[in-house]
């Protein structure tokens, strides 16, 4: 088990894992920018630490000043808590580079997950159950028509390149 875990998070997603950090008496490291000093999270962590920046851009996204916060803390993991870096797999492998545990999926999940496609083809060569559909990329209106007319209707379409819609 840990002694403190560095939140890479703010709101209510950081109080919810720091409640549970407490629950397990285990030490909780909240981060911040500059606008979020005063917010909750701060003040429910057993500490906070600046990230120096107002914007996310600035310091909710920086993987550097994570680490480096969870170094000051002397925190042995970091918790992503959703959204965020949550689903970077960089970050992800960064962290445990750095000598820290992930609280989180594998990079290389974070990266199966990210292709619908190859997600979908993983699950069915591993035997899990997936809705009807196709483990293809479909390039055109037409193909989309013929898959629903192969499978029924709805058909839920996913943007490759889309953002989490």
């Amino acid at each position: 088990m840990f002694a403190k875990v560095l939140v890479a998070n703010r709101g209510e997603i950081a109080l919810r894992i720091f409640r549970t950090l407490r629950d397990m008496d285990i030490g909780s490291v909240a981060v911040y920018s500059d606008v979020d000093r005063l917010a909750p999270h701060t003040v429910y962590a057993d500490e906070a630490l600046a990230l120096q920046g107002n914007t996310s851009a600035e310091t909710y996204l920086v993987v550097e000043k994570l680490l480096d916060a969870a170094a000051r803390s002397g925190a042995e993991a970091i918790h992503p808590g959703y959204g965020f870096l949550a689903e970077n797999a960089e970050f992800a492998r960064a962290v445990e580079e750095a000598g820290l545990v992930w609280i989180g999926p594998p990079a290389s999940a974070i990266e199966l997950m990210g292709s619908k496609t190859r997600a979908r083809q993983a699950m069915q060569a591993a035997g899990v159950p997936i809705i009807p559909g196709t483990t293809d990329p479909v390039g055109s209106a037409e193909e989309v028509a013929a898959l629903g007319d192969a499978i029924g209707y709805p058909v839920l379409i996913k943007a490759a390149a889309g953002g989490g819609g």
